[in-house]
């Protein structure tokens, strides 16, 4: 069972009608980011993207000169999977009227080229609401897809709540959980981290930890 609250689950009929982008500036943290002055001596470029689905697309999108520019510039890509990457989706109905995500492994590699995303350079996420739209059997063959993709993923439970990786001469951590789920948390548990609590994560060798 979702976990959402029913409220929150009814306030999406309407968008399935009428999508909105109304947003209210009020509904952000502040930002929190500084620079650094004067800048360190060892630096490297991360680019944090968003949901990569298929939801809204069937075909690799367009994307602008610009932000693809900044993300081929980039030493490493963090993104969230949105979708669960499987050949024929388990739940047809369902991934039809958009309710339940999937994506084909043709169309991974068609948005990310793109989008000028080497996979060699990209870190996916898996915690999230949807990895399990397509059941045990859509995790496991999302989990595999990426691997021959040879895509990197943080959010797994079996890696433990901080993933380390080396960029440049950086040592990072990264850090990728999930509170909300769209499926019974006894399917969650032992597949996707949900493990929120920094005051247990671990830190030591770690020049920088994002999360």
């Amino acid at each position: 069972m979702s976990n959402y609250p029913l409220s929150y689950k009814l306030s999406w009929l309407p968008r399935f009608v009428k999508p909105s982008l109304v947003g209210d500036a009020r509904d952000f943290a502040p930002m929190a980011g500084t620079l650094m002055d004067p800048p360190p001596k060892q630096a490297v470029r991360l680019a944090f993207v968003g949901d990569i689905s298929a939801v809204a697309n069937r075909s690799a999108p367009n994307c602008d000169p610009a932000i693809k520019a900044l993300l081929v510039a980039a030493d490493l890509v963090i993104g969230n999977c949105e979708s669960p990457v499987v050949d024929r989706p388990s739940a047809a109905l369902g991934t039809r009227l958009g309710t339940h995500h999937a994506m084909s492994e043709s169309f991974m590699a068609e948005a990310l080229a793109a989008a000028g995303i080497a996979r060699e350079r990209l870190v996916l996420s898996l915690a999230n609401n949807h990895v399990l739209d397509q059941g045990v059997a859509g995790f496991d063959e999302t989990v595999a897809a990426l691997q021959r993709l040879g895509i990197r993923t943080i959010g797994l439970a079996a890696d433990g709540p901080v993933v380390p990786l080396q960029v440049g001469s950086l040592d990072i951590g990264f850090a990728a959980f999930t509170l909300w789920r769209n499926a019974d948390e006894k399917l969650f548990a032992g597949r996707v981290s949900m493990d929120s609590d920094p005051a247990g994560w671990p830190r030591d060798g770690f020049d920088l930890l994002c999360a």
